[in-house]
């Protein structure tokens, strides 16, 4: 019997039907057609004219080399265009984004050829869709020669100055865009909690709150207000989640991550990053919980888009599409690898040395295997970026648009930027700053007449082990000495390479003629797998050299160049003077070498624990079994940093020692410089949750400002905080504040206050 609708019947099932297709839009991550903006109108029309083919094509992601003159592994250097590989590529797989160089740094008129070429190859396909070229651009537009770079992540953490990170940004935005690349995979939001790891300089560090604050300014300086501005790109936060948390310390590792651990820690300054803007966003190439996250339907889709609202585009790392089947043998072959990947909620698969990925995919949507409302909504949220970014119109500018990349003024803002990172964790006696006049010092280390171990990896090539060639015009830690206090007082012996001595005799005899020897030690460059160690301690050659100049008498200062805390619990009490320089980047001799003969007053603090010990990693939130047990005694504390000045902390005051509901608690504390010169003094605000259902760190910092103080001066610093700044997540995975007592601390002082 067939059932009679009346009009009102009707009304009603289209209503129903109305809702139902605004939830799939929803979904999906489109908006409901009576909700388009003109931008949706411009995405659903293109997609309309769209085949298979072109859609695949623009959810691809190959390697420059792979349109290169030469062998994917070994293209002519530097990188030339083989035009009838460009054509196979856009005109026959219509991929949708290139990356990458392979070792080795181009002009910018180089950048400006290759994107010439692969501008004339577009204009020969059916649309014309834009290619989205991406660089790893992460501390300065740093395969570009001659472009400014910065200290890197760690580094820049290290400053506690969100403005100088903001204008940091702006800067590399400026030179990547004069580069004529839009897009660059920067910045990396994963905790720093892991010391061994080889990518923790890619990191803010291991706090929270420091990590979300240096994060959200990174980007705005990326971006601004347009990243349709010829001046601004598309920044891509990284690398979605829990990649820094291996349980070996050693990279692409498994990670055992409780959700509530991974929500507490992990998740946050990601949302900062959708909220922020960010477009773009880098998948974890790892596994959490045995669960491969590019297969991970749970965080890319379920958090990542229902919870945190994320329409842009959820790209690959390299070839781990692949390596599901290949490497975690997660998927049986490698279509399924595509599929699962897919489904998952990954848009675009950085492939990237073949069309392996198009072809499969093809084969899967033919066969059903992967819907075309999944290949739609990736391709909508690709070409919604390329809109953003303003490639339909133009590509990229003329070089002439860019007179300032290089600059001096861009040079001296790196420098200042090293010497706000530069942290003194040890002044025995006041050794530092050193006099300039009647001298002789000894600089000696691998470090010391290395341009390759103040930038670190990811520096003109992937390892950055040719960094030297590409910067005789930069200082070394060498020259900068000399240039500072003149080469006829500087000593120089090597002494040590990384891991073997090299003319350590030479270095022992000269530290007899020297007033003060400045000892550069640390690590090569490197970043990835080839960065993995098996020991947290400094090789042996280095720490015995240490101790050998120690016993001559002299007063030894201790220079770190490293990407993570090498242990130097062996002889870092013999030394006199300790300064953690991070890598500090281009400007970095000056700006150590400023701080060593005190033209400039070190305002650094440490934004990561530096153990003492290889099986005591713990980080600055310990709980309060941790602190019953005296577990927490590394070698500095998080948040440590001295200066040739002294502050003294007094008069904290809290507006109330109740609060309840929206109420918002002002906290004021004065600093007061009791020292005989001007000095930064970053003023941090821990809070500790006395009693709590999950059980709670003895502090947690809360925030932060960094100001600057005349001799004698005192300054009253405020914070506010409210509820959300007290809540923690649970063991059901909800954020809650829960009422109790709590204790605020800043320096020495604390004082409690309630929550109802």
């Amino acid at each position: 019997m067939k059932r009679k609708y009346t009009f009102q019947n009707a009304g009603a099932l289209l209503l129903i039907m109305l809702i139902f297709s605004a939830l799939i839009a929803g979904c999906n991550g489109d908006k409901v057609p009576n909700q388009q903006t003109a931008l949706d109108k411009k995405v659903d029309s293109l997609v309309a004219q769209m085949n298979l083919a072109e859609k695949v094509g623009q959810m691809t992601q190959v390697t420059l080399a792979v349109v290169s003159k030469g062998p994917v592994y070994n293209p002519t250097m530097p990188q030339q265009i083989d035009t009838a590989k460009l054509k196979e590529a856009i005109l026959k797989y219509h991929v949708g984004s290139i990356l990458n160089v392979v070792n080795h740094a181009y002009t910018r008129d180089h950048w400006y050829q290759i994107m010439n070429e692969i501008k004339q190859v577009t204009g020969q396909s059916r649309l014309q869709i834009p290619i989205l070229y991406g660089i790893d651009a992460i501390h300065g537009a740093n395969y570009t020669q001659g472009a400014t770079l910065f200290p890197q992540e760690l580094g820049m953490a290290a400053t506690w100055n969100p403005g100088l990170v903001e204008k940091a940004a702006s800067i590399t935005a400026y030179e990547t865009r004069a580069s004529a690349i839009p897009w660059v995979f920067s910045p990396v939001l994963g905790m720093g909690r892991q010391p061994a790891w080889p990518r923790i300089y890619e990191t803010f560090g291991e706090a929270v709150y420091l990590t979300r604050s240096m994060g959200k300014a990174i980007i705005k300086g990326y971006e601004g207000n347009n990243i349709a501005s010829k001046f601004k790109v598309a920044s891509c936060m990284k690398h979605y989640m829990g990649y820094s948390f291996p349980l070996t310390g050693k990279d692409r590792t498994p990670a055992l991550i409780p959700e509530e651990y991974l929500r507490q820690y992990f998740l946050p300054p990601f949302a900062d990053a959708v909220k922020a803007g960010s477009p773009t966003l880098m998948i974890n190439s790892s596994v959490i919980n045995g669960i491969p996250v590019h297969a991970n339907h749970h965080l890319l889709t379920d958090i990542l888009r229902g919870e945190l609202h994320f329409k842009g585009i959820a790209v690959s790392d390299w070839e781990d599409i692949n390596k599901l089947y290949t490497v975690y043998h997660y998927a049986p072959s490698e279509k399924e690898a595509v599929k699962m990947a897919v489904m998952a909620g990954v848009d675009m698969s950085m492939v990237p040395n073949n069309f392996d990925f198009a072809k499969q995919l093809t084969e899967l949507v033919k066969d059903g295997e992967v819907p075309m409302w999944r290949i739609d909504q990736a391709v909508k949220r690709i070409l919604r970026v390329k809109f953003e970014l303003g490639l339909f119109n133009h590509l990229f500018y003329p070089e002439k648009d860019y007179p300032e990349f290089g600059s001096k003024a861009s040079q001296d803002f790196s420098r200042k930027t090293a010497e706000e990172s530069i942290t003194l964790l040890k002044n025995k006696d006041q050794v530092l700053p050193l006099p300039k006049k009647k001298v002789k010092v000894l600089v000696t280390g691998f470090g010391a007449n290395s341009m390759e171990v103040l930038n670190g990896g990811w520096s003109y090539t992937w390892q950055g082990q040719e960094t030297d060639k590409y910067t005789k015009d930069k200082n070394t830690i060498l020259e900068a000495i000399q240039q500072k206090i003149g080469k006829s007082n500087v000593l120089y012996a090597e002494g040590t390479a990384y891991d073997k001595s090299v003319n350590e005799r030479k270095a022992l005899d000269l530290a007899q003629k020297a007033d003060y020897i400045v000892l550069c030690l640390g690590e090569m460059a490197y970043t990835e797998t080839p960065g993995n160690i098996d020991d947290l301690y400094l090789p042996d050659n280095q720490s015995e050299f240490a101790l050998k100049l120690a016993k001559t008498g002299k007063p030894v200062i201790l220079v770190l160049t490293e990407g993570r805390p090498r242990l130097i619990s062996k002889f870092a009490d013999k030394m006199k003077g300790i300064l953690m320089a991070y890598l500090p980047g281009n400007e970095g001799g000056d700006a150590l070498a400023n701080i060593l003969f005190g033209e400039v007053n070190p305002s650094g603090k440490l934004p990561i624990t530096y153990p003492r010990y290889p099986n005591s990693l713990e980080t600055y939130d310990y709980s309060y079994t941790e602190q019953s047990q005296h577990d927490y005694n590394p070698q500095f504390p998080f948040g440590y940093g001295l200066s040739y000045t002294n502050f003294k902390y007094s008069h904290l005051k809290l507006s109330s020692d109740t609060i309840s509901g929206n109420q918002k608690l002002k906290i004021q504390v004065e600093v007061t410089n009791t020292g005989k010169r001007e000095g930064k003094e970053v003023v941090q605000l821990y809070i500790g949750d006395l009693y709590a259902s999950i059980i709670p760190p003895v502090k947690t910092l809360k925030g932060f400002q960094k100001i600057d103080l005349m001799a004698g001066e005192t300054k009253t610093v405020l914070f506010t905080v409210d509820k959300q700044d007290l809540s923690f997540v649970n063991s059901q995975l909800k954020r809650v504040t829960e009422p109790g007592e709590f204790e605020v601390h800043i320096g020495q002082l604390k004082q409690k206050f309630h929550l109802q």
